[in-house]
Parts: structure tokens; sequence; C-alpha cells
């Protein structure tokens, strides 16, 4: 229970207001990984390589589609001539599309085209996003993606920009996972209190 007392102590009074001080996070420093886990092998296997190659594969530069609407179900209350209720229904999730500049590598072409060919591996994955001092500060995981569509970049000779390749896929369901910037504020103050 001393656990927290102690680390606002070892981080001293400025250390203290930062682990305390909640800023609106920035949307550029995050991580993607994404693991096959059809089977218990495949993912104990995945786990360990998407440490060792997600980096190797290259980060992806935007991310969007962490959204979840909730449907609403309307009935008319006999007598109520003024208006309805509205119940929930079913939540709808959208579509992750991920991008990133062209690599050598055809990792997510491979992914999508393994699809077609019949030899395809849904993916779970997580999404971080990481605070200034690069520790995690909220993090969501999605399950089963399928990807739905691929992208390869543009090509034109008249431009200069970077060749930008794009997967779109569905999933069955985003998790935020709880308390992953509590966590990271620990660790960043435990970090600091081991440097001083």
């Amino acid at each position: 229970m001393a656990l927290l007392p102690d680390l606002l102590r070892a981080a001293g009074a400025s250390g203290a207001a930062d682990l305390l001080r909640s800023d609106p996070l920035l949307n550029h420093n995050f991580l993607v990984s994404l693991v096959d886990t059809t089977s218990g092998l495949d993912a104990a296997l995945s786990i360990g390589m998407s440490a060792i190659f997600d980096v190797a594969l290259g980060g992806f530069s935007e991310c969007s589609g962490l959204e979840m609407t909730m449907k609403t179900e309307d009935v008319k209350e006999g007598g109520d001539n003024g208006g309805m209720r509205r119940f929930a229904s079913r939540v709808e999730w959208s579509n992750i599309t991920l991008k990133r500049g062209l690599a050598s590598n055809t990792a997510l072409w491979d992914w999508h085209y393994g699809f077609v060919t019949g030899r395809g591996h849904r993916r779970d994955g997580v999404i971080v996003l990481l605070d200034s001092r690069h520790l995690p500060a909220a993090a969501w995981m999605f399950t089963r993606a399928l990807p739905v569509k691929y992208t390869a970049p543009p090509l034109n000779a008249t431009q200069n920009q970077v060749a930008i390749e794009a997967i779109e896929f569905a999933h069955e369901g985003v998790f935020q996972i709880p308390f992953t910037g509590a966590i990271g504020s620990i660790a960043g103050a435990v970090g600091a209190s081991i440097t001083l």
C-alpha cells in the first residue's frame, strides 16, 4: 500500500507533480504490433517474433479507425405521442487502417494475399500510444483482424513524396487496456528515482 507514496517521495517535488499531472497526449508517437493467434504454437511464436520483426518491418506512420458506434433501438410508447424511448442496441466497430512507407519486405501484402490463396490467418494486435518519455500512455487491443483492403502507393513521376502503402482490416472488437498510463507513469517515476 505504501508503493505510491514511496514513489512520490523518491521522485521529489517536481517528479511527483509530473506523476500526477495529466497533459493531453500527442498523437504522433505510437507502436502497432500484429500477432498471429490462430493456434497456441503460432501465438507463442508470433508474440516472440513480433517483438523482433515488427520493428524490422518498419513502424506505421498513420493509424485510423479506432472507433465504435452504439446503435439505438427506438420504441414508441403507447399514450406518449410526444416522443419515444431509446435503448442501447449493438455496437459497430470501424475498420482500422494502418499506413506506412513502402518497405523492401512484403509483409502487409503477404498477410492480405494469404486470404486470397486460402492460407491466411487472422491476427490480434495492440496499438500503444506513447508519451513524451516513450512510455506507454494508452493502449488498445483488437481481436481477430481480417484484412479487407490493401492499397499500394500511387506512383507519380512528377512528385517527390514517400511511397505509402496501406492495409485496412475488419476485426471483432477493440478493447482499451486499463491503467496503461498509470503503469507508464509509475515506471517513469521509478526510472527517474533510479537515475537520481
